[in-house]
């Protein structure tokens, strides 16, 4: 039996070597931190989450939430972890992201088919591999993979939102609600008047932006600065982050012409990140600018936003749906490489290639999902061939199969069935 080694620790190679493992297969961890760290990672942990602490929603009748159930009950660590780590938000799932890391790092270091080895790799060896170096893979195993796909990468840049100090928000001009009263009060809301957001939305979209460097500006829609979003139009951030539907304002009774989220960043609730809020405006402009936020004219950040590249392979062209390479089956690849666009989806990659990568150093046949869960619409989607231009993907139901039957009652009944379909095919398909 093979070793399988799993090149990076983020939350798709922990899912992945920790699948394999609990399938009896010895894996070798290869984590380049604390040697070297990436320009957005700065914690010597496993699965550091360097974006939002949120897995969003955390109902079956969404897509992401679906995905999550699946996972559970497919026995994943991530997933574990999170419900661990969880602090409130409402209908959603987020997390104390240190005490989430930590988790997962005590996890894969104590369980005893795994060899954690604190390296750099610039070469593969002939043991089946899953790289899931991620978005940031480093720029000598970069060289390593682009010689193995024979093709350039494609690369956007990703922003990540800034982090405040729940102590010095005014609480009397902010107040905590959820959208539409779902789950617990969880979020901070600032209300903007028109004239407030005026003023706001002149500043931001005229203020100071760091300089790139290296790469194209090229966004992934889903994580787009908040100053480019605004420049696209002046209601934008008000059908966007800054929507106000579904909260009423204490203060008047009815809703504000804006709202900017705040969603807790630890299980203490003493951080919160602006919700919405990636950037990569200059510290100074976000500090100038952030502040002119009703209730945040004081705040201190405990962190600024900053702006990463992201890179991921050309998998319709490169990859099957176990997220093998068709060309060369001792390599599967996992995680936001393969153009999966999420947390919860990175985990769900990490966890097929894991799965296939141990049922291959067991010579036992792969386990494919189907395309009517939400694991295996994932992993059909990076996997087709006719997709030509490829990019970065949430979870959807429009990558689903379509359902076999109408469904009357309008959106949330198809969603349902979707689930019911899905879960059922969990039950089938993995035991």
């Amino acid at each position: 039996m093979k070793t399988i080694n799993v090149i990076g620790a983020g939350l798709a190679g922990c899912e992945a070597a920790w699948q394999a493992a609990k399938r009896g297969v010895n894996v070798r961890l290869f984590e380049m931190k604390p040697i070297k760290y990436s320009p957005a990672h700065n914690s010597p942990n496993f699965a550091e989450l360097v974006c939002s602490n949120s897995f969003r929603s955390n109902q079956t009748t969404n897509a992401v939430g679906l995905l999550k159930e699946e996972l559970k009950r497919c026995g994943s660590l991530i997933m574990e972890a999170a419900y661990a780590s969880e602090v409130p938000a409402g209908s959603a799932l987020a997390v104390d992201r240190v005490v989430f890391s930590a988790y997962v790092t005590n996890k894969i270091k104590g369980n005893p088919n795994i060899e954690v080895v604190n390296e750099e790799l610039a070469t593969l060896d002939g043991n089946i591999n899953v790289i899931a170096t991620g978005p940031l893979t480093s720029d000598i195993f970069s060289e390593c993979i682009s010689t193995l796909i024979g093709e350039k990468y494609l690369h956007f840049y990703d922003a990540i939102a800034p982090i405040v100090d729940k102590s010095t928000i005014d609480m009397d001009k902010a107040f905590f609600a959820s959208r539409y009263n779902k789950g617990e009060a969880s979020y901070i809301n600032c209300p903007m008047t028109q004239a407030e957001y005026d003023t706001f939305y002149n500043e931001l979209i005229n203020a100071e932006e760091a300089k790139l460097k290296d790469f194209d500006n090229k966004v992934f829609e889903g994580c787009m600065p908040v100053e480019v979003m605004a420049r696209r139009g002046y209601d934008t951030l008000r059908f966007g982050p800054m929507k106000p539907v579904g909260i009423t304002v204490p203060q008047t009774g009815t809703e504000a012409f804006a709202i900017v989220q705040l969603r807790m960043e630890n299980a203490a609730g003493s951080m919160y990140n602006l919700v919405g809020f990636q950037t990569h405006l200059t510290f100074a402009e976000q500090k100038r600018v952030f502040r002119l936020i009703p209730g945040l004219e004081n705040a201190e950040f405990f962190r600024f936003g900053v702006m990463h590249r992201n890179t991921f392979i050309n998998s319709p062209a490169l990859l099957d749906n176990t997220y093998r390479m068709r060309n060369n089956p001792n390599v599967f690849f996992a995680g936001q490489i393969t153009g999966v666009e999420g947390y919860i989806e990175s985990t769900a990659s990490g966890f097929a290639a894991g799965l296939n990568a141990a049922m291959m150093a067991l010579e036992q046949p792969p386990i494919v999902f189907p395309n009517t869960c939400m694991i295996g619409a994932l992993a059909a989607y990076v996997s087709n061939p006719a997709v030509t231009n490829f990019q970065p993907m949430n979870v959807n139901f429009g990558i689903t199969a379509p359902l076999e039957v109408k469904v009357k009652g309008g959106k949330a009944k198809r969603q349902e069935a979707y689930a019911e379909r899905a879960l059922e095919v969990i039950e089938n398909v993995y035991k």
